[in-house]
């Protein structure tokens, strides 16, 4: 997964920039005071994902993720023919988690998240694996094995549909607003405020949340979401607190952030 996560060599990532303007010319602006919790808990977060354990850094994050995408399809074709599920709800989240790895691959081949192509060290590629990525194959043991008993809050076909559209309208956002940073900051480095960041400050954080979501709804077992809130409380709010603080720095940003949300619009 993870895009899951967001470590760089420097402890705070996902700078977003924008080649509009009149929004950057011209104001004042008050950088935001960081607050101390989230400094420290951005710092570990670097720990974890590039010096964990010490040692040489020869080892892509991006290497590992893509591992973790791609050896996913193979993994759950075994649990469905171990275990002979070959109910709707286990075809269904192998289809949806087996699209979304191909689909992130196809993403860093055209244009990959720089902060995954730094070298780490081997701890720090375990540490990532175990602490989120492996995370969404044990989910689909859990149900694939039949230890999550299914009963969800809508009938079946309802609920299925609702997590495939979660799943495909976030994968979407998070490739739009990827594809947008990536290609903006090719020309100039600056606040962006249009395309897919004109309402939301995160959508790439959006689109992420809804993919995982959609894998959490479809198990229906507490494990995931408990691990959820880890992913989104302790990784991704965190990664949006430290990265809104360096972004303050830009002139603009205060009516920016006066005009835009966090996530989702009129919600948070």
């Amino acid at each position: 997964m993870i895009k899951e996560v967001t470590a760089t060599d420097r402890p705070y990532d996902r700078m977003q920039f924008e080649s509009t303007p009149p929004i950057t010319q011209g104001l004042q602006h008050i950088p935001t005071e960081l607050p101390p919790w989230a400094e420290t808990a951005g710092r570990v977060i670097h720990y974890l994902m590039n010096d964990f354990g010490g040692g040489r850094k020869c080892l892509k994050l991006a290497w590992v993720i893509n591992f973790q995408k791609l050896a996913t399809i193979p993994l759950l074709a075994i649990f469905i023919f171990k275990y002979q599920n070959f109910s709707a709800a286990a075809w269904i989240y192998a289809a949806m988690l087996s699209s979304y790895g191909l689909v992130w691959i196809v993403k860093d081949l055209a244009f990959p998240d720089p902060s995954f192509q730094r070298f780490a060290t081997v701890g720090a590629g375990i540490a990532s694996f175990l602490s989120v990525m492996g995370w969404y194959w044990v989910f689909g043991w859990l149900l694939i094995s039949g230890i999550a008993t299914r009963k969800y809050p809508l009938p079946d076909y309802a609920w299925f549909s609702l997590c495939i559209s979660l799943c495909i309208l976030g994968c979407a956002i998070m490739i739009a607003s990827d594809a947008q940073k990536y290609f903006t900051l090719r020309f100039k480095r600056d606040l962006i405020t249009n395309g897919m960041y004109r309402f939301i400050r995160h959508p790439n954080y959006l689109g992420e949340m809804m993919i995982y979501g959609s894998f959490v709804l479809m198990v229906w077992h507490w494990l995931p979401f408990v691990v959820l809130a880890w992913v989104w409380g302790g990784l991704f709010v965190v990664n949006m607190i430290l990265k809104e603080a360096r972004m303050s720095r830009y002139p603009g940003w205060g009516q920016y952030k006066k005009r835009s949300w966090w996530l989702l619009p009129p919600v948070v």
